[in-house]
């Protein structure tokens, strides 16, 4: 059996390009990932290595290419690790059972192969850091952030986001005082809400990645990425050891990215002066200007 070594772990507060992310990273050659198998099936990570590592072969990736596609997988994170999938507040170390760990790494352990000898994980919402860093003491941990106002404009644009419940049912815990009062001096918002969303999230990934040695978490600006895809995937394979691949540069040079940078054409100049003054210090802290304009 194939040892764990250095888990590859994406994280992102939620549609701030993790999914383009995850499925470019999935085409290496030397990464397994959890597929849609996995989530279908949670007792079978074997299966889960067998519908991977077909792929490899030209005639089953043009017959199922499509259908096989790299999950979040949260029925298997679930199935293992209890309540992984909907926790109202960011999972740390001290969540972590030794039961659970020891059913983590039983069921990942019997997908790698010689060859794909590498696990990906995308995760979105909580950053689980520390709940991952318990059980993978290895893991290299990659944040891909965007700017928290088009984060916030897409959340207000989706049905599924559980804001439209409030904060009692979001999925983010209570407010703290501070977004407490930062919503009500907004009115109550939605807008007002999504915003505080992507802060809280922020925040509570850049204080679990202060547990981490330097060397394991890298921060990628969606932006950069959609401007330089190449140059970004070659500094994002250096830093999780992966090997350079000819192949891999390819299908990445192949693959069309798009920064859907409409925010401002979405949101009233009202609404675009709430994200501002909710979000400007955070947003500096990521290396954003508040008062930038649209490219």
């Amino acid at each position: 059996m194939t040892e764990i070594v250095k888990p590859i772990i994406i994280l992102g507060t939620g549609r701030c390009g993790s999914t383009v992310l995850h499925h470019l990273l999935a085409r290496h050659p030397r990464v397994m990932w959890l597929s849609n198998v996995s989530q279908k099936y949670p007792a079978k990570p074997a299966w889960n290595r067998r519908a991977v590592s077909a792929l490899g072969h030209p005639i089953v990736h043009r017959l199922l290419g499509d259908r096989i596609l790299p999950s979040e997988a949260y029925r298997f994170w679930d199935f293992y690790a209890y309540g992984f999938a909907t926790p109202y507040r960011d999972l740390v170390r001290d969540d972590v059972t030794p039961r659970m760990k020891r059913q983590v790494r039983a069921a990942i352990a019997p997908m790698l192969t010689a060859d794909r000898n590498r696990l990906l994980v995308k995760i979105a919402g909580w950053s689980r850091i520390g709940f991952l860093n318990e059980i993978f003491e290895d893991a290299k941990f990659i944040h891909i952030v965007r700017d928290g106002r088009a984060v916030a404009s897409s959340l207000v644009h989706v049905n599924f986001w559980r804001g439209w419940d409030g904060p009692s049912k979001w999925g983010a815990g209570p407010l703290s005082p501070e977004d407490e009062a930062d919503w009500e001096r907004h009115h109550r918002s939605f807008v007002a809400l999504s915003a505080l969303q992507w802060r809280l999230r922020t925040r509570a990934i850049s204080a679990a990645q202060r547990q981490l040695e330097p060397t394991r978490f890298r921060e990628i600006k969606y932006e950069s990425f959609c401007d330089r895809p190449v140059e970004c995937m070659r500094e994002i394979v250096e830093f999780a050891e992966l090997p350079p691949s000819d192949a891999f540069e390819r299908t990445v040079r192949a693959t069309p990215i798009k920064d859907s940078n409409r925010w401002r054409a979405d949101l009233t100049p009202a609404q675009q002066a709430a994200l501002d003054d909710l979000l400007r210090d955070d947003l500096a802290l990521h290396g954003y200007d508040a008062s930038a304009r649209p490219r």
